[in-house]
């Protein structure tokens, strides 16, 4: 039987999903709470792989289950084994065609960031920081650049593994509410680091410290090198996958709702 889970969780303390030797990710806990919740070994697969310190708010799994339960019980079942920075939000069956990474759409993330003279501290870890004014409308000009289909080297990090450095970028949003910023991104899927990295430039835009049209230059220079660095990963957040309606998979969890 192949069951899907929505998870919910906060990224600080965990060296991203993919498991590792240590057993401090999301998906070492994880796996170790269906484990015990269902006394089998269970191997998950996830829709999008985030890094340390990255957030999310709907990761969507898939797994074969050798038992059956109610989606309730998978997801009281399952939260009841996991750490309270983890959480199941939802449970479904799913038909043997779908996959969580292969069957997606498109895929979104959010970036939020605090724009103030003063570093975070109560939101310390869970939101990035200038401590310059932005320009939206500079930022606006300069993502425009970046829609659509395009080699995204400029913004890829060396050790991405992806076989092609050309993704589809469907939408960049960014709105201020106070002193913080939302960024929303969706692709059909990303490379390693490419939102932080797209991040790291239009904040540079935004800044004042380059002109929009300098988007352009970097896209087209197909050079790391070119862009700027890499931005912290502690305003970043997964917000999920997008799939075919018939899979009937949810589109966001109440978590989605927490942030501005």
């Amino acid at each position: 039987m192949r069951m899907v889970l929505g998870l919910s969780y906060n990224g600080l303390p965990y060296q991203g999903w993919q498991s590792q030797s240590s057993g401090r990710t999301v998906q070492d806990r994880l796996e170790a709470a269906l484990a015990e919740f269902t006394g089998a070994r269970i191997s998950t697969l996830c829709a999008g792989r985030t890094d340390a310190g990255v957030h999310a708010l709907m990761q969507v799994v898939h797994f074969e289950s050798p038992v059956e339960r109610s989606k309730h019980a998978w997801v009281r079942g399952t939260n009841s084994k996991l750490p309270s920075d983890i959480a199941v939000e939802w449970a479904l069956p799913a038909p043997p065609d779908f996959h969580c990474r292969a069957s997606a759409l498109s895929r979104r993330y959010a970036y939020v960031l605090r724009q103030s003279e003063v570093r975070p501290t109560l939101e310390a870890g869970r939101v990035g920081w200038s401590f310059r004014q932005l320009d939206g409308a500079a930022m606006r000009r300069a993502a425009d650049y970046l829609l659509g289909e395009h080699d995204f080297s400029s913004f890829r990090a060396s050790e991405c593994q992806a076989l092609s450095p050309v993704k589809n970028l469907l939408r960049i949003d960014m709105v201020q509410r106070g002193a913080y910023w939302r960024f929303d991104f969706e692709a059909s899927a990303f490379l390693h680091h490419m939102i932080r990295n797209i991040m790291g430039s239009l904040v540079r835009v935004g800044q004042g410290l380059e002109a929009p049209e300098w988007m352009e230059t970097v896209l087209q220079a197909r050079d790391r090198k070119q862009a700027a660095p890499t931005f912290s990963p502690a305003g970043l957040y997964f917000l999920g996958p997008r799939y075919a309606a018939h899979f009937g998979m949810p589109e966001h969890t109440p978590a989605y709702d927490w942030l501005p």
